[in-house]
C-alpha cells in the first residue's frame, strides 16, 4: 500500500505541487523566525559579553532615591573618592569610571546623522597604556582636552569628517563646536543599531550628563590572581548599597543576554502567529487537495477494497501521500526558513542597523519543529479525506458513485456553527461591555470562535447569499454567469472551504484597517482641533527635556510672536504621584485650544491650579477646592483649583501649574517641548527663523501641524504595510486553494462540460463561466470576511475609546474597495489554469467521461 501511496504522489505532481508550496510557506516562515531569532540572540549575547571581558565587576548607580517626604537623598552617582578607595583594593588591577546620555552629531547641513534615539555620548576613560580597552582607533586618539571629541567611524563617513574638523555636536542644550581628535570602530550597541557614538573628556561628560567628579558605572578589572567573586564581596561595603548595584562581570552579561532573550522573544512570538495563521490556512488548501484526489480515484480505491485491501488499508495509503507531502514540504520549507532568515538580516542592514557579524545558528529544536509542523499540518488536513476513503464501498468501481454528504451531516454541522457563532457574539460583546484591556481579551476569545463558527457555517451561507447575486450574473454574462453561480453552490462544502482561507485573511486585514486607520483620524483630529502653535520644538527622537535655554533663546529671536515652554513634572497628594505639566499662562492659551469648563484659565497667572474635567470628577475637585501638595524639593504647599477643562491627552497632563511655580521646587525641569508661534503664521520661512534661533541645532525638531500628524499617521501606516506584508502569505494560499477547487470542479463536470460545448457553448463563454465561478466564491469569502472585520473592530475601538477623546469608528471605503478588488483579482487569476483546461477539452471525449 505505501508503493501505491508514492505511486499517487507522483501521478499527481501538478495537485500535490500546491499542496507542498502551501506547507512549505508557513514552515519557511516559522523556520526562518526560530533562525534569525537564535542568530540575533547568540550574535548580540556575544556581543554583550565580549563587551565585559575583563570586566571582573561592574558596580551601577541609579542615582538619588527619595525618602518618605519626597526628599531626595543619597549621592548623584559613583563618586570620584569612592573610585579611589576601590582602586586601592589589593586584587584590583585597573577602574574605570563610565558617564553616558543623549548626543547628536550635525552633518554639513545641520541634519542629525543617525537614528534619535540610538545617539549616545559617553566619556573616554584610559585604563591601560593611555587606551579605553572599549574603542579601537583607526585615526587620531582619544580626547584628552575639554574641546576634543571622537566619533565612531560610521557616524565620521556619514558627516564626512576627518581628524582636525570641526564637529557641531548637541546634546539636550546649545549646540557647541568640538575639535576631532579620532575616529574608532567599536561594538556598542548604540553604534550597532544605527546610532552614534560621540567620546567626551571625562569631565565635560560629567558635567553634560550627571556632576562633576560622579559616575554612572565602574568597570573593574582584577589582578591576575583575584577572584571576581572575592573583589565584589570586598567592593560592596564600600558602595551606597540602597542606590547602587554590584555584580560580576559574568553575571551582568548573563543578565543582559537574558534581557535579550525576552527582548527578542515578543518579536519572535509575533511572527510565529502570522507564521500560525498561514498554516491554519494552508489546512483547508491541502483538504481540498486530498479531497479532490480521493475523489478522481473513487474506482481506483473502490477496486483496491473490491480486491481485498480493508478500510484500514486504504485510509493508510492516503495518510502516507500526507506523510510523504509532508516531510518534503518541511524540507523544503526549512530550507527556504533558513533563505528568509538570512533576508530579513540583509532588510534590517539596508535601514541602518548594523547588526553583530556570526553565522546563522540552526538550533536542532528548528530542525524538529520544521518537520514536525509540515507533517503535522498535512497529516492533520488528509485525516477527514482519509476516513472518507474507507467508507467507499467496492461496489463503486462499477461506475462512478461518489460519496456527496447527507443532508443530516449539513443539519448537524449547522447546528454546531450555529452554536459557536452565538458563543462568539455573546463573547464578544461581553467584552464590548468590560471595555479596556480585559475587554479585548475576551473580544480576542470571541473573534476566535467567530473565525470557527464562520468556517462551520460557510455551507449554510453559500447558498442564499450566491442565489442573491445570480440575477446580476444573469443579466450581465448571460448564461455563463447563471452557470457560474449554479456551480459555485453545486458543492457547498468545498466552496465553504474554498472561502475560508480567503475570509480568514481579509478579517485580519479589515480589522486592522479600520483600526489603524480610525485611531489615525484620532490623533489627527487632536492635532488639528487642539493645536493652534505653528511649531513645536523637541529633542529629536524625543531624547530626552529640552535646556531651559531653549524657551529663552526662542523668546528672543527676532520674527517670534510667543513662545510656550511645557515642562513635566510632579506634586504629590498624601502619597499619591501626581502628574503636573508647567505652562507659561499668558501664551498656553494662544498655543493650545484649551476648552474650559468651569473657572478661568488666568487664575494660573495667580497661582492656581487648573485640572482635567476627568480628573475632578474622579478626585471630587471643584472649581474653589484646594489640595494641599508636597513638592518635589519635598517643601509643602496648598494650591487651588482655578479652573477645569476639557482633557487634552498626549498634549497635557491632568494638572497644569504656571510653570515658575513648579521650577521653584525643582532641581532641574524636564522641558518637555515648546510651542512656538512666529509673525505672520506658519510658513517655510517662519520655520527657518526657528531653526536658525536655534543655531540649526541637529539634535533639536521643529515640527509643524502637519509634521506631527504625519508623527503618527506614518507609524500607523508602517505598522498596517507591515502587517499586510506578513497576511498576503495567507492570501497567496488562498490562491492556490481557489486553483484547486476550479480545477477539481472542472474534473467533476467534464461530462457536463462537454454536452454544454456540443450545445453551442462556445470556448471563451466557457473559460467566462469558469472565471465567474472563481470570482464569486472569492468575493463571498471576501465579503464575509470584510463584515466580520469591521465588526470585531467596532467592538475593540469602544475598549480603545474610553483612553482617546472624541473617538469615532470610521470605515475606509477605499480600502474595502480596494480589498474586494483584490478578491476579484485573486478569483481571475486562479481560474487561469482551469479555465484553459476546460475550453481546451475534447468534447468527445468528456461526453463519453463517467
Amino acid at each position: 500500500m505505501f508503493r501505491t501511496a508514492l505511486r499517487n504522489v507522483l501521478a499527481h505532481k501538478a495537485r500535490l505541487l500546491m499542496t507542498v508550496l502551501a506547507v512549505t510557506l508557513g514552515v519557511a516562515f516559522v523556520s526562518g523566525t526560530l533562525v534569525f531569532t537564535d542568530t540575533l540572540k547568540k550574535s548580540l549575547s556575544s556581543q554583550s559579553a565580549k563587551s565585559y571581558e575583563g570586566v571582573a565587576v561592574s558596580v551601577t548607580s541609579y542615582g538619588q532615591s527619595r525618602d518618605d517626604n519626597g526628599q531626595k537623598e543619597g549621592e548623584p552617582g559613583i563618586s570620584q573618592a569612592t573610585l579611589e578607595k576601590v582602586k586601592a583594593l589589593g586584587g584590583v588591577e585597573s577602574v574605570s569610571g563610565r558617564v553616558s546620555g543623549f548626543a547628536g552629531v550635525g552633518d554639513e547641513n545641520g541634519k542629525l546623522i543617525g537614528s534619535g534615539w540610538s545617539n549616545k555620548g559617553a566619556n573616554y576613560t584610559p585604563v591601560k597604556d593611555g587606551k579605553d580597552p572599549r574603542y579601537s582607533f583607526v585615526q587620531g586618539a582619544g580626547p584628552v582636552k575639554a574641546e576634543e571629541v571622537a566619533l565612531d567611524k560610521a557616524t565620521a563617513d556619514a558627516g564626512s569628517y576627518k581628524v582636525g574638523d570641526k564637529v557641531r555636536v548637541a546634546t539636550n542644550g546649545p549646540v557647541k563646536e568640538y575639535s576631532l581628535a579620532g575616529v574608532f570602530t567599536t561594538q556598542d550597541g548604540a553604534v550597532q543599531a544605527g546610532g552614534s557614538l560621540v567620546l567626551f573628556d571625562t569631565k565635560v561628560a560629567q558635567e553634560l550628563y550627571l556632576k562633576p567628579g560622579y559616575y554612572q558605572e565602574l568597570s573593574v578589572g582584577a589582578k591576575g590572581d583575584a577572584s571576581a567573586d572575592q573583589l565584589l564581596a570586598e567592593i560592596k561595603p564600600l558602595l551606597d548599597g540602597k542606590n547602587t548595584k554590584a555584580q560580576t562581570g559574568a553575571a551582568l552579561a548573563k543578565e543582559q543576554a537574558k534581557d535579550i532573550e525576552e527582548g527578542l522573544g515578543q518579536m519572535g512570538t509575533m511572527l510565529l502567529v502570522f507564521a500560525g495563521i498561514a498554516l491554519f490556512v494552508g489546512v483547508f488548501l491541502i483538504y481540498n487537495t486530498f479531497t479532490m484526489l480521493v475523489t478522481q480515484r473513487t474506482k481506483e480505491l473502490a477496486l483496491l477494497r473490491a480486491v481485498g485491501a480493508n478500510r484500514g488499508q486504504v485510509m493508510r495509503s492516503v495518510l502516507s501521500e500526507a506523510l510523504v507531502v509532508g516531510v518534503v514540504s518541511a524540507a523544503i520549507g526549512l530550507v527556504s526558513g533558513i533563505g528568509l532568515a538570512v533576508g530579513i538580516r540583509s532588510l534590517i542592514g539596508s535601514f541602518g542597523a548594523k547588526l553583530p557579524g556570526g553565522g546563522l545558528v540552526i538550533a536542532p529544536t528548528t530542525v524538529i519543529a520544521a518537520l514536525v509542523i509540515g507533517v503535522l499540518v498535512t497529516m492533520v488536513a488528509a485525516v477527514l479525506p482519509a476516513w472518507r476513503t474507507g467508507r467507499i464501498a467496492p461496489v463503486a468501481a462499477m461506475g462512478s458513485a461518489h460519496l456527496p454528504a447527507s443532508a443530516k451531516s449539513l443539519v448537524l454541522r449547522n447546528v454546531i456553527g450555529s452554536v459557536i457563532g452565538l458563543l462568539a457574539v455573546g463573547l464578544v460583546l461581553l467584552g464590548v461591555s468590560m471595555g479596556k484591556d480585559d475587554g479585548r481579551m475576551v473580544i480576542g476569545a470571541g473573534a476566535f470562535f467567530m473565525l470557527i463558527g464562520m468556517i462551520v457555517l460557510l455551507p449554510l451561507l453559500s447558498k442564499p447569499v450566491i442565489a442573491a447575486v445570480r440575477p446580476l450574473l444573469q443579466k450581465v454574462f448571460g448564461v455563463p454567469g447563471k452557470l457560474a453561480a449554479q456551480n459555485a453552490v453545486r458543492n457547498p462544502r468545498r466552496t465553504a472551504v474554498t472561502a475560508a482561507s480567503l475570509a480568514i485573511g481579509l478579517t485580519l486585514v479589515t480589522t486592522l484597517s479600520v483600526l489603524g486607520i480610525t485611531v489615525g483620524q484620532v490623533v489627527d483630529r487632536m492635532s488639528t482641533e487642539k493645536l493652534k502653535a505653528d511649531y513645536r520644538v523637541s529633542m529629536a527622537g524625543d531624547m530626552g527635556g529640552l535646556d531651559k535655554s531653549v524657551a529663552e533663546t526662542l523668546a528672543k529671536a527676532p520674527g517670534i510672536k510667543a513662545v510656550s515652554p511645557q515642562a513635566a513634572g510632579y506634586f504629590m497628594v498624601g502619597d499619591d504621584f501626581r502628574s503636573v505639566s508647567g505652562v507659561t499662562p499668558a501664551t498656553i492659551g494662544q498655543m493650545l485650544n484649551i476648552e474650559v469648563t468651569g473657572g478661568s484659565l488666568d487664575s494660573l497667572g495667580k497661582g492656581e491650579l487648573a485640572v482635567a474635567e476627568k480628573t475632578a470628577q474622579k478626585q471630587n475637585l471643584t472649581v474653589g477646592s484646594t489640595l494641599q501638595v508636597r513638592y518635589d524639593d519635598g517643601q509643602q504647599g496648598s494650591l487651588k483649583v482655578g479652573a477645569l477643562y476639557k482633557d487634552l491627552d498626549g498634549l497635557l497632563s491632568p494638572y497644569v501649574l504656571d510653570n515658575k511655580i513648579l521650577g521653584e521646587h525643582s532641581e532641574e525641569q524636564y522641558v518637555r517641548e515648546v510651542y512656538v508661534n512666529v509673525e505672520g503664521g506658519a510658513s517655510a520661512a517662519g520655520q527657518q527663523k526657528v531653526v536658525d534661533a536655534l543655531g540649526k541645532n541637529p539634535a533639536i525638531t521643529v515640527a509643524t501641524q502637519q509634521d506631527m500628524r504625519n508623527e503618527m499617521g506614518g507609524m500607523i501606516n508602517t505598522m498596517l504595510n507591515v502587517m499586510y506584508g506578513l497576511l498576503g502569505m495567507a492570501l497567496i494560499i488562498s490562491v492556490l486553494g481557489v486553483v484547486n477547487t476550479l480545477a477539481m470542479s472542472v474534473f467533476e463536470r467534464t461530462q457536463e462540460i462537454g454536452m454544454l460545448r456540443a450545445i453551442g457553448l462556445d470556448r471563451s463563454r466557457v473559460k467566462n463561466m469558469i472565471r465567474l465561478e472563481a470570482v464569486v466564491i472569492s468575493l463571498f469569502g471576501a465579503v464575509l470576511g470584510v463584515a466580520i472585520g469591521v465588526f470585531l473592530a467596532w467592538a475593540v475601538g469602544t475598549t480603545l475609546a474610553s483612553a482617546m477623546p472624541n473617538y469615532e469608528l470610521v470605515l475606509p471605503y477605499d480600502r474595502i474597495g480596494i480589498f474586494l478588488l483584490l478578491a476579484a483579482v485573486v478569483g481571475v487569476l486562479a481560474a487561469m489554469w482551469p479555465a484553459r483546461s476546460a475550453a481546451r477539452l475534447n468534447m468527445l471525449t468528456a461526453i463519453k467521461t463517467e
